[in-house]
């Protein structure tokens, strides 16, 4: 599959805001990618999807991601959007509305997706936080932006049909990875950028053995004869990590820190990549 200018112009885009998105990452890629010849797609680390929807695969597509939730929102939308949009068209952008749905526990597959997408749109900074027993916790975000994009939705339900979508770690999800096929790992981060901290949080979801888990994919999938796209945090660990692998580059983005009075602040991101003339 080649990335013609068609696809790249799609107006779909990421119905979710995802922490660690990585749509400022598209217009570095934009042009490689339209030359760029692939197989299958497989993207174990799903989020936002925002590397999958830029790209509109036209072969099979391998979606997988370990927070059960945000994968069966996935599949309603692929399966069900209509439904989901006439769910949320009932929904209303106020605090008292939002801790109503936020505290309602429902058994109905569809539901649960409106649900799921409303508040990931209405909270603050769109986080996906739980607590020690499972349950979603984050607070009322104070957002005037419209909370449902219909139009949107339909579009993503189509770019997913033919879509396998998983709920999986990792390292069985590439499993099904053969030669010419491309990989997107776009993991949760260990370490912060541009300093020596660890993330105490994402330790948590996403450990340093992880990391070192994920090399052994990333050799795994160089040996099947596959391209692979990584991202990681700048970090003098992670390069120790992924350095020896393959060519990387350092990238600057913009983070939005904090919520209503929020700063801008320049980070930096590793790519790695076995993908000719990417970078």
């Amino acid at each position: 599959m080649k990335a013609t200018k068609e696809i790249i112009e799609d107006k779909s885009k990421p119905f979710l805001r995802w922490a660690g998105g990585k749509n400022w990452l598209i217009k570095h890629l934009r042009e490689s990618m339209l030359e760029f010849d692939f197989k299958n797609y497989h993207e174990p680390f799903l989020g936002g999807g925002s590397l999958f929807l830029f790209l509109k695969p036209q072969n099979d597509s391998y979606l997988s991601d370990l927070n059960p939730e945000l994968i069966e929102t996935y599949i309603m939308v692929r399966d069900n959007v209509e439904r989901v949009i006439s769910r949320m068209a009932k929904f209303k952008n106020n605090e008292r509305f939002y801790y109503s749905i936020r505290d309602q526990d429902s058994k109905s597959r569809v539901n649960n997706a409106a649900k799921f997408i409303y508040l990931n749109q209405t909270s603050f900074n769109g986080i996906y936080r739980v607590n020690l027993q499972g349950v979603y916790n984050v607070p009322y975000g104070f957002r005037s932006k419209e909370f449902l994009d219909a139009t949107n939705l339909r579009l993503v339900s189509e770019a997913l049909q033919g879509v396998e979508l998983n709920v999986s770690d990792f390292a069985s999800s590439i499993k099904k990875v053969k030669k010419g096929d491309l990989v997107f790992l776009d993991p949760p981060y260990t370490v912060s950028h541009n300093n020596n901290g660890f993330i105490k949080y994402n330790q948590k979801l996403f450990s340093l053995e992880d990391q070192y888990r994920l090399a052994e994919c990333v050799k795994f999938i160089r040996k099947k004869g596959a391209y692979y796209i990584l991202t990681n945090a700048a970090h003098f660990k992670v390069l120790d990590i992924f350095g020896g692998i393959d060519k990387h580059i350092e990238l600057s983005r913009v983070s939005l820190i904090g919520g209503i009075n929020a700063k801008r602040d320049q980070v930096s991101e590793f790519l790695f990549t076995n993908v000719p003339n990417l970078i």
